[in-house]
């Protein structure tokens, strides 16, 4: 089975729900502690064996192109970038208009061509402290199945209702056959709360049925091709291991500076928090 050397990371979204400060900056250059949130995914694709990586962007979004242009660097932070700046080739791709998710990733055919790749969505960071990064783990899925396979994870029902969530097949173990992939559910009838979060290994085959999939408010969801190629050719869920944050989201992207300030910091922040709490 091919390995993915290739990850396709869509950003070229335009963060409304960080206004006004998306105006001056994009959401997925949001510093986690000391780099940016597609800095923590494209490291991620590194990690997992993605030797190329395309990022989607718009016009006004032209400093995450900069960001990861080669340049010198001094500062322990600077070195770490240069590192991975040095181990991936990066491409930008520009998508004019806002017309969803699915066509984001249609921009990326003639760079994957006829090999399997990752889709990882730049605002969703996941960490794995004790085992594989989670692009790795539907990696070696896809390789065990050749089948595509989108990362999940339960989610309590209200919080459900804001991702895709499975319609589930046969189940074993973490990997769940994909029957469909209902996008935000309502809370009362929803077929699972197994959730879709940002992460994807797909054939080639989802181009064609992002072609055919039927438009939503203007937009194609990446979500709705997927539930096409479940049906026909078969997709696999895979609970993944680890802990995602929501940089797209006030709280989450507040839950990851904390939980990430305590991995670096450790004692020091946990007894500033302590003290916070106390008064």
């Amino acid at each position: 089975m091919q390995k993915i050397l290739k990850a396709v990371i869509p950003a070229a979204g335009h963060g409304t729900r960080f206004l006004p400060v998306t105006k001056a900056m994009p959401k997925e250059m949001l510093a986690v502690i000391d780099a940016p949130a597609i800095q923590y995914v494209a490291k991620e694709a590194a990690d997992s064996g993605a030797e190329e990586i395309i990022i989607v962007i718009n016009r006004s979004k032209e400093l995450i192109r900069r960001y990861f242009e080669p340049d010198s660097a001094a500062c322990p932070a600077e070195r770490e970038l240069a590192e991975l700046i040095s181990r991936v080739k990066f491409r930008f791709i520009y998508q004019e208009e806002a017309t969803g998710t699915a066509n984001a990733v249609l921009l990326a055919r003639e760079f994957t061509g006829d090999e399997p790749f990752a889709v990882m969505y730049g605002d969703d960071v996941i960490v794995n402290d004790n085992g594989d990064p989670c692009m790795k783990q539907l990696a070696d899925v896809y390789a065990r199945t050749g089948k595509s396979v989108i990362g999940v994870q339960e989610r309590p029902r209200e919080e459900a209702a804001k991702y895709a969530v499975v319609k589930r097949g046969r189940t074993d173990g973490r990997l769940t056959e994909v029957l469909d992939l209902i996008e935000k559910p309502s809370p009362d009838d929803m077929p699972s709360t197994l959730s879709s979060l940002g992460r994807y290994v797909l054939t080639p085959a989802i181009y064609d049925a992002i072609e055919r999939a039927p438009e939503f408010r203007g937009e194609k969801y990446l979500t709705h091709a997927i539930a096409m190629l479940a049906k026909e050719e078969g997709v696999n869920a895979y609970e993944f291991e680890g802990t995602r944050y929501d940089l797209g989201d006030k709280f989450g992207f507040l839950q990851a500076n904390i939980e990430m300030g305590r991995r670096r910091f450790g004692a020091k922040l946990d007894d500033y928090l302590k003290k916070l709490l106390s008064e």
